[in-house]
């Protein structure tokens, strides 16, 4: 007869007794499925999963119970919010004899999806977004938090106003004795020295949390980046030919920004649509050694002016 194992974490003494906040698995492994209109695709996933352990005298949960009820995550049936809400509940009952009421679960990927080129039909490329789904059962109420970061390109209004003050400047010096003046020769000049001066810009990245709705059939995530990208108008861009990268220019010297303005751009496009959204800008800056960074969120019903 088979002696029975021992459960150390049931019978083993807690010299420090006291409750835990969480306790749990930190970069779980898993594919999930993630699928939105037009979009269904197997992604590879780290997942965080914790309990509360509210019992001082309990040493230790079960962390094969929360693993298993996590890997039962990694099936063709596509994560949702039901999903999730579904799995914290059982995490909470498999922990029933810990008396846990609290669960949480992070779950973090790249989002990757096909992007058309700007100009060129025949022309597209892979694009990942990192994503990270935030969800947590406290005493019974669900709350669920999604944040994507999408990359752009951003060009600084202030060096582009010295670029053209210089450009000005080397066009009078140019022509200040031709009279009158011919179109061709002002197109040759430009098309020789209109890159005199450049403004500098740099890659950026806009980290965006919203919440999503509970009782959706998904998250919304491909409908929040295009809403982000064509707020900000120079998503970074995936296989070019050279009209594409001209019309990636031109979009860049349409769309100047600091990161105050890309921060108020993004709160203002989702402000109506999105519950409570968080917005964090990144500039990475060519002009100096550190980053300009801006945050913001639109202040909520009722709050301080």
């Amino acid at each position: 007869m088979t002696a029975a194992l021992p459960d150390i974490s049931m019978t083993g003494l807690t010299p420090d007794s006291s409750p835990l906040d969480g306790v749990g698995m930190q970069g779980i492994d898993l594919p999930v499925t993630l699928a939105e209109p037009g979009y269904r695709r197997a992604l590879h996933a780290r997942v965080d999963a914790e309990v509360d352990l509210p019992l001082p005298h309990i040493k230790g949960i079960h962390m094969s119970r929360l693993y298993r009820l996590v890997d039962d995550l990694g099936t063709d049936q596509p994560i949702s919010p039901a999903s999730l809400r579904q799995l914290l509940q059982a995490m909470v009952e498999s922990h029933a004899s810990c008396e846990s009421r609290n669960a949480r679960v992070q779950i973090r990927f790249d989002l990757l999806t096909r992007r058309q080129a700007l100009v060129s039909d025949d022309l597209a490329g892979w694009k990942t977004y990192p994503v990270c789904l935030d969800a947590e059962l406290h005493n019974g109420a669900f709350s669920l938090r999604a944040t994507v970061t999408v990359t752009y390109s951003s060009t600084c209004p202030c060096s582009a106003a010295l670029s053209r003050q210089l450009i000005a400047e080397g066009f009078l010096d140019a022509f200040d004795h031709a009279a009158p003046l011919e179109p061709g020769a002002v197109a040759d000049w430009l098309r020789d020295h209109a890159s005199l001066a450049t403004p500098h810009s740099q890659r950026s990245e806009a980290t965006v949390s919203v919440t999503p709705d509970p009782e959706a059939s998904d998250f919304g995530l491909i409908r929040l980046i295009d809403c982000i990208e064509a707020t900000l108008g120079t998503p970074v861009q995936t296989a070019v030919k050279r009209p594409d990268e001209q019309a990636f220019a031109a979009l860049n010297g349409q769309n100047l920004m600091f990161v105050e303005d890309a921060s108020r751009r993004i709160v203002a496009a989702l402000g109506e649509s999105y519950v409570a959204p968080d917005v964090h800008v990144r500039h990475m800056e060519s002009l100096h050694p550190h980053d300009a960074v801006a945050r913001a969120r639109p202040l909520q019903a009722g709050g301080p002016e």
